[in-house]
């Protein structure tokens, strides 16, 4: 379902060829969450035989895909019309929103409701950040990454998109921050020692995998230090059918912590004091 954040008849299916690698394997893995209905596969093969170079690229940046994009491709092997064309890549794009928005992070502020209806006082809450030593995994556009080093010592964004990597550094240097430094990693694979950071925390990240994940949250925080997770505010539409509590975080020892935010949605957030 659209999240509705941009009109994606604005943008190009040339979008694709500003998305990295893991995004597109994601895209295209046969068990993954992205959409593969029959209506998907038919608009992606209509959009890759009219893109030729977007397929190319597909099959050169993430390889393992090939099987799946050749059969995708061949299967819809057939002349299609300008209109058809358009209406398929819109409804591609509209599969896969997030990483679309992502190749133009500066809308993301002011598009995005999880981030323009947040209030940073929500982060501050549920740790003390002062002369804290402080990881932000998957920090996006850096919705908790800048409101953390107004009190951190230094804070490290960890975020596997180039697009959104660029943003940052872009907007660290033009606001002259001096304790925010950038770096490439996933939720699951952080590269940094055992027991480095005060405070670990994230937002709309940790889910694809619990136990893999959450391990190597706690393996970078040090003992004592918070584990948190803070996503941002969202309206009440958006989740109708959500849970009352997140089972996963709960079962593993996390604390709730809720409010109501600015859009009128239930926030849940959640953390963990680590014991080692």
């Amino acid at each position: 379902m659209p999240l509705g954040w941009i009109d994606l008849e604005d943008f190009s299916f040339n979008s694709f060829l500003l998305m990295d690698r893991f995004q597109i394997r994601m895209v295209f893995e046969p068990n993954g969450w992205r959409n593969k209905s029959a209506e998907w596969k038919k608009c992606m093969g209509i959009a890759l035989n009219a893109n030729p170079a977007v397929k190319w690229f597909f099959e050169n940046k993430s390889p393992e895909s090939i099987a799946a994009i050749s059969e995708i491709a061949i299967a819809q092997n057939v002349s299609a019309e300008p209109a058809e064309i358009r209406k398929a890549e819109v409804f591609i794009l509209s599969s896969v929103e997030d990483f679309v928005i992502y190749t133009k992070p500066e809308l993301m502020d002011t598009h995005c409701d999880f981030i323009y209806g947040w209030e940073k006082r929500r982060l501050f809450e549920m740790a003390d950040f002062s002369g804290k030593i402080v990881l932000d995994v998957g920090s996006g556009s850096g919705r908790l990454t800048f409101a953390a080093a107004e009190k951190a010592e230094w804070v490290y964004s960890s975020e596997p998109v180039d697009s959104l990597r660029e943003y940052l550094r872009e907007k660290i240097k033009r606001e002259n921050i001096q304790n925010i430094r950038v770096v490439d990693g996933m939720a699951d694979s952080l590269s940094f020692p055992d027991s480095t950071f005060d405070i670990v925390m994230s937002g709309h990240v940790v889910g694809d995998f619990w136990d893999k994940e959450i391990s190597e949250l706690t393996r970078v925080c040090k003992n004592g230090g918070w584990l948190l997770d803070c996503p941002g505010d969202c309206k009440p539409e958006e989740l109708p059918d959500a849970k009352e509590h997140n089972d996963e975080l709960l079962k593993r020892g996390w604390e709730p912590m809720f409010y109501t935010g600015t859009l009128g949605g239930k926030v849940k957030r959640y953390r963990k004091k680590v014991g080692k």
